[in-house]
């Protein structure tokens, strides 16, 4: 029986250090999620306290320098940090990526000195809760017509818009948001709860990401301080650069999701009995076991490189993109097909496949949906955009 999931020896290639990280968030799953998790989905609640547990373990801005708050970890850590946490939920890997890699991120790269002083700590113990504002309700996969405006008065702007699908919006301390400004340019803004004329209405009657809070947030005539105006990026390049981050986490964190899927299946395979022998001697299960495992191991090296790339500062956007298109898709299909095995059994919550499944369909949507990655591909191939 092979429930490892490293079928090529690619522990090898992790650290030390990389490989302590990952048995450690992988305790944190297996005692403080795993146990509560299918409830939490049934109910559509998220954790009590979950972002303070993360903040604990160091699952929050990993890659954030030590003097910020952070853990200073490489790229491949924070890879790892995402997978683990994925296996548990996939609402657990977005709170985590939306903090670290949309949040934290953005205020590091381009904040002022003040702003990371302020923020970066609080974010990564997981005291402050924060969330990102770019997809729109008009605006999802074309984020240059974004109608989110920011006008500058004498002493401060205001800010008018909102933003949609925004995971952890009814619990954030602080949003992030994309915002155009007089002049056409993309603004980068911290918005503070109670701030007024900022509201976060919650999303309700999900399918998906159950165990997760989603909302929208809503700005009318919000006065913004100069101060929260990140002032080092005014284009697209700065939420782009965001997204890349995620995408990254996300091309890593699906895997997690895959290899729950698989070992539950292969140990229901070996104990379930039908005809007088497991069903694990057939070979339909067999050709279904041999190609989940297949697929997770090309999307292990596949995700292992980006991080290496990442490290080195050449992984593109491209790349990005084909990573995380490639994986969620095959992290989808394992829990379809790993829910056909268990037959009956597979869509009850004392298994993981159809939460992980349902949990996929979003993942595969958002950060960049499955078609949009595609014609990135594709542009980077002819040089000819299909947009």
């Amino acid at each position: 029986m092979n429930l490892t999931c490293d079928y090529f020896n690619i522990d090898a290639l992790l650290s030390e250090e990389n490989k302590l990280i990952r048995q450690s968030v992988r305790d944190f799953v297996n005692t403080e999620i795993k146990p509560v998790i299918d409830q939490a989905a049934q109910h559509h609640e998220d954790i009590p306290n979950l972002m303070l547990k993360l903040g604990a373990i160091g699952a929050l801005g990993p890659y954030i320098p030590i003097e910020y708050g952070g853990s200073g970890l490489d790229q491949i850590a924070y890879g790892i940090i995402m997978q683990e946490l994925e296996a548990g939920d996939s609402a657990i890997r977005s709170a985590a990526s939306v903090q670290s890699s949309l949040v934290m991120y953005p205020i590091f790269t381009f904040g002022s000195e003040e702003q990371k002083q302020k923020y970066l700590p609080k974010l990564a113990k997981g005291e402050y809760i924060g969330s990102f504002g770019l997809t729109e309700p008009n605006h999802g996969s074309d984020p240059a017509t974004m109608e989110t405006r920011l006008v500058r008065k004498a002493d401060h702007y205001i800010l008018n818009g909102a933003k949609m699908w925004i995971t952890n919006a009814p619990l954030c301390n602080i949003a992030v948001v994309w915002a155009r400004d007089e002049e056409g340019k993309i603004r980068g803004i911290i918005v503070e709860r109670g701030m007024k004329g900022f509201s976060t209405p919650e999303t309700f009657n999900k399918w998906s990401l159950r165990a997760s809070k989603t909302g929208e947030l809503i700005f009318q005539d919000v006065e913004i301080p100069f101060e929260n105006v990140l002032p080092d990026v005014n284009s697209l390049r700065g939420p782009f650069s965001c997204l890349n981050s995620a995408r990254y986490g996300i091309s890593w964190g699906v895997i997690g999701a895959a290899i729950d899927c698989y070992q539950t299946a292969v140990k229901y395979a070996l104990e379930r009995e039908q005809f007088g022998k497991p069903i694990a001697s057939y070979q339909l299960q067999q050709k279904k076991l041999a190609e989940f495992l297949t697929e997770i191991t090309k999307a292990q090296l596949l995700s292992w490189r980006l991080g290496v790339l990442k490290n080195e500062g050449k992984a593109t956007p491209a790349q990005i993109s084909m990573a995380k298109r490639n994986n969620v898709h095959m992290a989808l299909q394992i829990a379809r097909e790993s829910r056909q095995i268990l037959g009956a059994m597979g869509i009850v919550g004392d298994f993981p496949m159809m939460r992980h499944m349902m949990n996929l369909e979003s993942v595969i949507t958002y950060e960049g949906t499955h078609d949009i990655h595609l014609l990135i591909t594709g542009n980077d191939i002819t040089g000819l955009s299909a947009f």
